[in-house]
C-alpha cells in the first residue's frame, strides 16, 4: 500500500482542518454540512486534483500509554472536535478548489459551526502503511529474532 488513500501519490499533499463545534450545534449538524461540502468536492474536483479524504470525531479517549503530557482520563474535545482530512495531487489544485463558486457557500456553512475559526494546514506525506497479515507478521517477527 503506497498511501493511506488508494491512488494517493506520496508527492501530493494532505490538508487538515480542525473543527471545534460552537455551543448549540451538534455532531449531526456537522455531519450534514460536511457531507454536502465533501460531495461537492468529489463531484467538481475529482478531475482537478482531489484524491480522497475522511472526517473523524474526537472519541474522548486519551492514550495514557502514548501520551507524555499527563494521565488525562478524557479529552475535553470529546464529541465536539473533528478533523477534516483531505488528500490532493498538489497544493495549487487544492487552493483552486477553494475558489470554486459552488464550494464557497458550502464552506461558509461549515465555518458557521466552528468555535475556533479555521486554519487548514497542508502536510507532506512522510510515511503510511497498513498492518501485516497474520502470516506476514509471523515472518517479520521471525526475521527480527534472527537478526537480533
Amino acid at each position: 500500500m503506497a498511501g493511506l488513500i488508494d491512488g494517493f501519490d506520496p508527492s501530493g499533499i494532505v490538508t487538515v482542518n480542525k473543527v471545534i463545534l460552537k455551543p448549540g450545534y451538534t455532531v449531526d449538524d456537522l455531519e450534514e454540512r460536511v457531507a454536502v461540502l465533501c460531495e461537492n468536492v468529489k463531484t467538481y474536483h475529482s478531475e482537478t486534483g482531489f484524491v480522497g479524504g475522511f472526517v473523524c470525531l474526537n472519541s474522548g479517549q486519551i492514550s495514557n500509554e502514548g501520551s507524555t503530557i499527563g494521565q488525562a482520563v478524557e479529552s475535553p474535545g470529546k464529541g465536539r472536535e473533528a478533523l477534516i482530512v483531505t488528500f490532493w495531487k498538489s497544493f495549487a489544485e487544492h487552493e483552486q478548489s477553494h475558489r470554486s463558486p459552488s464550494f464557497q457557500p458550502l464552506f461558509q456553512q461549515v465555518l458557521e459551526l466552528c468555535e475556533n475559526g479555521n486554519e487548514e494546514i497542508a502536510y507532506s506525506m512522510l510515511w503510511s502503511g497498513k498492518a501485516y497479515s497474520p502470516a506476514e507478521a509471523k515472518l517479520a517477527q521471525a526475521a527480527k529474532e534472527k537478526a537480533a
